[in-house]
């Protein structure tokens, strides 16, 4: 059996989908972003009048994806620790591995989940990062 489970601290999905799944004693994070719950606020990012990105603050992105990869595994009975696979999507390879590497050493010192690392062209929102995770529920 599998159990579709939201968090009420975690921005909206985009589309229909639930924020996780659980299956057993695994838990399948979809895609999250950086994105702000209840608003179209995405930190870190400045958007011109027709939604284009004008800049945007990498550093501030990563702490607020990984704050909501936490709000989701809370509210599905995990934690942060039990992540045991990280697929990190980002728009620039070039610009940004070197800054989201550092952050994400700050918060995997103890716990290492296997990661990959991509770059895309695009993400469904204005957004330079998402996680896709694995946990285990203990």
């Amino acid at each position: 059996m599998s159990n579709s489970i939201n968090s009420s601290q975690a921005p909206e999905p985009v589309g229909a989908y639930p924020h996780a799944r659980k299956v057993g004693n695994l838990l399948f994070l979809s895609g999250v972003g950086p994105r702000k719950k209840g608003s179209k606020e995405i930190p870190g990012v400045t958007l011109d009048e027709k939604g284009n990105i004008v800049a945007y603050d990498i550093e501030q992105q990563c702490h607020a994806v990984i704050q909501n990869v936490k709000f989701i595994l809370e509210a599905s009975g995990s934690r942060f620790e039990d992540l045991v696979d990280v697929t990190v999507f980002l728009t620039s390879m070039k610009k940004d591995f070197s800054t989201f590497n550092k952050i994400y050493a700050e918060y995997f010192k103890v716990n290492q989940p296997c990661r990959t690392t991509v770059e895309v062209t695009a993400l469904p929102t204005p957004i330079a990062v998402e996680l896709k995770c694995i946990a285990v529920i203990k």
